[in-house]
């Protein structure tokens, strides 16, 4: 039988760390912020891995640390990811495996005026951030579809009605296994 986890995912700025949080507030279960977990590790900001070992090498630390996740017989656990989480199939296959994935979406509008002021993004770092957000879109948006079981377009809701949807969403799904 499955264990009551809940995984988010979704573009950057789409709110999984925050959603992440009040979820685990809700429901009392742990958080791991993946991308708050890998920085810890490394002992420097994500932005600082991107420079040192180009995406590449961030990729090559989330898939291992998804890898130790399952490994970990998670319960009761919110799993919120960094945005490319998706971008390795075997990502989502893990994902999937530890849990009821929820895929937070956002408009491009939203995510860019969510983003355009955070510097600790590398991928936003080019002259038009508002050109990759719509490139990554187009990439990512068919790959975050494919992962999740549920998604919710933040844009519009607050965060006390994404939580109750994902809350409601995952004990229906738990319940019909």
């Amino acid at each position: 039988m499955k264990v009551h986890n809940i995984v988010l995912i979704g573009f950057m700025g789409c709110g999984k760390s925050t959603i992440g949080r009040e979820i685990k507030r809700t429901l009392g279960y742990q958080l791991i912020d993946t991308d708050a977990e890998i920085e810890a590790r490394a002992g420097c900001k994500i932005s600082a891995i991107f420079s040192a070992e180009g995406e590449h090498g961030f990729r090559e630390r989330e898939s291992s640390l998804f890898e130790e996740l399952r490994e970990k017989d998670l319960k009761r656990t919110v799993v919120s990811t960094g945005g490319g989480a998706i971008l390795r199939a075997k990502n989502c296959e893990i994902l999937r495996e530890i849990g009821y994935v929820v895929w937070l979406c956002a408009n491009a509008d939203t995510i860019y005026h969510r983003t355009k002021k955070n510097r600790n993004r590398p991928i936003l770092q080019a002259a038009d951030p508002r050109q990759v957000i719509d490139e990554l879109l187009a990439q990512r948006t068919p790959l975050y579809r494919d992962c999740a079981h549920l998604a919710i377009d933040v844009g519009g809701l607050n965060r006390a009605e994404i939580v109750a949807g994902i809350v409601e969403s995952a004990r229906y799904y738990y319940a019909q296994l």
